[in-house]
């Protein structure tokens, strides 16, 4: 359980890390002044003061801010040292303009910087994922008689090229399309030598997983160097990305509920029970699984935090193009009533996320 704790601060710290410090980065860069740049919730365990900015260290590592100068309408008076100044801090100079008054496109990267250095971070861990372990494409290894794919006519060493219209690389998008196929006719394009075929196969439903198959296994592992280490590390990304769409597309219209939401608390035991699957494999399996899991958290926080909902950083977007769109800002006390409500509606959703993980382990317990 101590190892789970350590692996889950690792993995969870540098996500948010990775995310507050895209915020923080375009900030300065665009010259807003950042009031506080915090990792974690809760009371403080370090803090400390440089550059007009307050460096945080919190006890619970489940979240981070960095807040600037003027957002949603706030100017604080404070000098470098954090002590009182006569002066807002946007007359200072020295430290920067207030958030509000850089132009919106400024603002917009701003906000846009923490999800894709989110994505930037996937990218980055899943070279390493990636060279170290190859990359599985989508070869059919076999086939299961009695089911589908036998019957549309595929053959071991057929090349799946398209799901339903869609391109695929890896062998993990043919595998999350079947997984969350509800029973629905899928069309497989696929390659055998030169010669390109389509089929249209009906998955069959196993009571005993409760799901429903095509009918065979596919995988074929190949090392990559090089370009090809590039290429489909971006194609990892790629995946997670249409992975973690789809996820909540199907959330939206009612194929997933709300049960199957994880917070920090669910997270932790999927990391917990990963670890246990894969250390009789060596460290350095579970280090790669980590990192892996590190990969798919980085791309669900960056792409859920670009939703278009109130506190989210996607929330406040959506304003600042209504502001292009305008010629002008929405009134930020409006503005800030709009995100203070959804901060609160978040954190029920929160609260309510992290019941139903507590009840999960109590009745697998």
């Amino acid at each position: 359980m101590v190892m789970t704790i350590i692996v889950f601060i690792l993995v969870f710290g540098v996500v948010v890390i990775s995310h507050e410090l895209g915020h923080f980065l375009i900030a300065k860069l665009n010259g807003i002044r950042v009031l506080e740049f915090a990792i974690g919730m809760g009371p403080s365990i370090v803090k400390f003061t440089k550059g007009g900015t307050r460096y945080v260290l919190k006890l619970l590592p489940i979240g981070g801010a960095c807040m600037f100068e003027g957002e949603d309408g706030v100017y604080e008076k404070k000098d470098e040292d954090g002590k009182e100044n006569a002066k807002a801090p946007s007359e200072t100079g020295a430290l920067g303009k207030a958030f509000n008054e850089v132009n919106v496109w400024a603002r917009i990267a701003t906000v846009f910087a923490g999800p894709f250095f989110n994505i930037i971070l996937a990218f980055l861990l899943s070279l390493i994922v990636v060279g170290f372990s190859g990359e599985i494409l989508p070869v059919v290894h076999s086939i299961t008689e009695g089911y589908p794919a036998q019957e549309a006519g595929l053959l071991p060493g057929d090349v799946i090229t398209h799901v339903d219209g869609e391109r695929v690389f890896l062998q993990g998008e043919v595998t999350i399309a079947s997984a969350m196929n509800k029973g629905e006719p899928m069309e497989i394009a696929y390659r055998r030598g030169n010669e390109k075929h389509t089929a249209t196969v009906l998955p069959k439903f196993s009571s005993d997983d409760n799901r429903y198959y095509i009918g065979f296994t596919i995988g074929e592992t190949i090392e990559c160097k090089g370009f090809d280490l590039i290429k489909y590390s971006a194609l990892e990304v790629r995946y997670w990305l249409k992975a973690t769409v789809k996820s909540l597309i199907m959330l939206v219209q009612g194929k997933l509920s709300a049960n199957d939401l994880s917070g920090p608390v669910g997270i932790a035991v999927t990391i917990d029970e990963t670890i246990d699957t894969v250390k009789p494999y060596g460290i350095s399996s579970v280090v790669l699984t980590m990192i892996n899991f590190a990969v798919l958290l980085s791309v669900n926080l960056g792409v859920m935090n670009l939703l278009p909902l109130p506190a989210l950083d996607g929330g406040r977007l959506l304003f600042m193009l209504v502001e292009v769109v305008r010629g002008k800002p929405v009134p930020p006390e409006k503005e800030g009533v709009v995100h203070f409500v959804g901060f609160v509606l978040l954190m029920m959703l929160m609260v309510f996320v992290l019941y139903n993980d507590i009840a999960r382990i109590f009745a697998q317990g």
